[in-house]
């Protein structure tokens, strides 16, 4: 330890620097700093405007760094089991910093033995591994010091000033985060600490106990970083046009524009926006502009030409050649024609008094107005770079008896860092193990994903159940909250058929480097008579085409869904006009074909070998389905063919990937 005379000396010729170095510091609290209550989103986000409490109860991404000192790698979650861990953001010119290096090799030491871990960080851009190496030599420091590059880990943790501490427990979570304790601050000190935050928090963690104090302002130089760049955006337009074949198929029975007489909004262009649009484009959904009024309309003609000349919109992209699809948004060659027609002819208004009525929405929802809305706990605050885990929130539903949902739709708070939303059923029973939360209840990614089901067909929560959040954030280079909602419909009349969300999928593939259509294929056969309501194809960043084929009993295999150009930006449900009844052992095939080439323009690496992951830089391959059965009836499955281990090597290292089950052949 420094003694009194050499460490108030230290501190008062560091005064004039630190000034410099960290204007805008606040000054150390007497008193803990209480939670504040979450702030709004901001695109100038720092630690002053974000509660002090934040991501407290998160946990962290696992990260592997260097320590500056040996070159040897440290992996976050190479920790797993210990009590915790403390890491320190740490600079090598900040005085108050400095001032508490003793106290930190001091706290390495009395808490190794209760199974404690201390890592330095240093996120400063601008200081090099032989500073860092030389300033923890310096200060007799035995643990590691990690040079965070670009400040990753720095952004992720929402750290701005050393020296700032996070406490975490053997799961990563984060239980700490704040002052060392408050002894020193900014022009001031005490003759001794009066409150010992971080030998506290540490106390209870390793007493078992609930820490008191989980957050305080923290005290000293501000990290100098590298300015974070807003994610660029690589990928084409959200919505790209059909695949080729599909555009053909319409072209087929086209009708041009100039085969269309005179065309206003009032008398045919309203109501064709409002039928085919206006669910996307109207304020709080996810298209950029509105189109609720003519002068919306009219002011966007140009864009709305291009894309419809495109078919790029209204989205979809299921061959018209299989299936018949309930919510099939495509616009008919005559809606198609009138539309160009109207622009064509300058967009005229028309009589207002021919103007359809205007429809009401209710805000936010695409299904109606929500019997009951349920939100996950807490706001979660997304940092502004880096990979985040897939975070989980358990929602008490605190029902005493059964509810029969119609319909249910899950809702981001913040699109812009939502990708996707799997709500889970957790009924405390077996079925828990049919997903990563339970059975698989609903879901949200870009584009049409609401649970709506047919008369008579609702989904069951029994009593006492439990709705198990799945959220995938992705930063977008500023910090952003999100606080994600499930709305529900319950069934007005007593239902005859209970539906089930059920995967075909695989996962043991592997995408070679710079390959293209690599096929993976995955099936199943079903062990009882069901019937089959919807469907909705899953991949990631490489899904290229997505087939799914139907083989009953003792006859020729039926193309029910094909999808030539599978759009990772807007996913969508196929849900069919009429239910197919499927007898006991129908055959469900699902095919996929990746594209890991630099000709698919959404591909975050064709360099890389693929495999099954959780985030959008790997893959999955799921061919979701909606069925239903008689209420009373379970619905269980027989397993799927999958491929063996070897043959998974020798297909990925010849670039083919799993073969396809089903026949070659499929009755169209």
């Amino acid at each position: 330890m420094l003694q009194p005379d050499l460490l108030r000396n230290r501190i008062g010729s560091s005064l004039m620097v630190l000034a410099a170095l960290a204007a805008g510091v606040r000054a150390a609290a007497d008193e803990p700093s209480k939670p504040s209550a979450p702030q709004p989103p901001s695109s100038t986000a720092t630690a002053d405007v974000l509660p002090v409490d934040r991501s407290v109860g998160q946990r962290l991404a696992n990260f592997t760094l260097t320590d500056a000192v040996t070159g040897r790698p440290y992996m976050l979650y190479g920790y797993a089991g210990k009590t915790g861990m403390v890491l320190v953001f740490m600079g090598t010119t900040c005085p108050v910093g400095d001032v508490y290096m003793p106290r930190l090799a001091e706290i390495s030491r009395d808490y190794r033995a209760k199974g404690f871990v201390v890592l330095g960080v240093n996120s400063n851009a601008h200081e090099t591994n032989a500073e860092i190496a030389a300033h923890a030599r310096k200060f007799n420091l035995d643990f590691p010091v990690l040079k965070d590059r670009d400040n990753l880990i720095a952004d992720a943790a929402l750290i701005e000033r050393t020296p700032e501490v996070l406490v975490l427990d053997g799961m990563a979570r984060i239980c700490y985060r704040g002052a060392i304790d408050d002894q020193y601050g900014v022009g001031a000190r005490k003759p001794a600490a009066e409150r010992h935050y971080l030998r506290d928090a540490l106390d209870s963690l390793a007493a078992k106990q609930p820490v008191k104090v989980k957050a305080t302002a923290a005290v000293g130089c501000l990290i100098e970083k590298v300015k974070t760049q807003a994610v660029a955006k690589t990928s084409p337009p959200r919505v790209r046009p059909p695949a080729p074949a599909i555009a053909a198929a319409h072209d087929a029975d086209a009708i041009k524009a100039a085969d269309i007489g005179q065309v206003t909004y009032s008398s045919a262009a309203a109501a064709i926006i409002q039928n085919r649009c206006e669910s996307c484009h109207r304020p709080g959904q996810v298209a950029p502009f509105s189109l609720l009024s003519y002068d919306d309309a009219r002011k966007h003609s140009a864009m709305i030409r291009e894309v419809v000349d495109n078919r790029r919109m209204p989205p979809w992209h299921a061959d018209p050649k299989y299936g018949h699809f309930a919510n099939d948004r495509s616009l008919t060659a005559k809606e198609r024609a009138t539309l160009l027609a109207w622009i064509d002819q300058g967009a005229p208004l028309g009589e207002p008094k021919n103007i359809p009525a205007a429809r009401t929405y209710p805000q936010g929802w695409s299904i109606g107005t929500p019997d009951l809305v349920l939100e996950i706990p807490e706001t979660y605050t997304v940092p502004k770079q880096g990979v985040v885990a897939y975070v989980r929130f358990r929602v008490p539903t605190n029902f005493k008896e059964d509810r029969w949902v119609q319909a249910a739709e899950a809702v981001p708070g913040d699109r812009s860092v939502v990708h996707h939303i799997v709500v889970y059923l957790d009924t405390h029973q077996k079925e828990r193990a049919e997903g990563l939360g339970g059975r698989h209840f609903c879901g949200y990614a870009p584009g049409d994903m609401p649970s709506v089901f047919p008369e008579g067909t609702a989904k069951r929560i029994p009593a006492g159940s439990d709705l198990i959040f799945e959220l995938h954030y992705t930063p977008i280079g500023e910090v952003r909250q999100d606080r994600s909602k499930l709305g529900l419909i319950f069934a007005k009349k007593p239902p005859t058929r209970e539906a089930f969300t059920m995967a075909v999928f695989e996962s043991d593939f592997m995408i070679p480097p710079n390959k293209d259509d690599v096929a993976v294929a995955s099936s199943t056969t079903l062990s009882q008579d069901l019937r089959l309501l919807s469907f909705m194809p899953h991949m990631h960043l490489r899904g290229k085409d997505f087939r799914y084929t139907i083989t009953r009993p003792d006859q020729a295999p039926e193309v029910a869904l094909s999808v030539p150009a599978y759009d990772f930006g807007w996913q969508s449900y196929y849900t069919l006009a009429e239910p197919l009844t499927l007898p006991k052992g129908t055959r469900i095939d699902c095919l996929a074909h990746f594209d890991n080439t630099s000709n698919n323009l959404n591909n975050p690496d064709p360099n890389k070998l693929v495999r099954w992951g959780e985030q959008t830089f790997e893959e999955m391959m799921i061919g979701y389905i909606d069925v239903d059965v008689p209420v009373g009836t379970a619905v269980s499955r027989a397993p799927g063919r999958q491929p063996s281990v070897g043959r998974q090597v020798f297909q990925a290292l010849s670039g083919r990937g799993p073969r396809a089950a089903a026949p070659r052949q499929a009755k169209p």
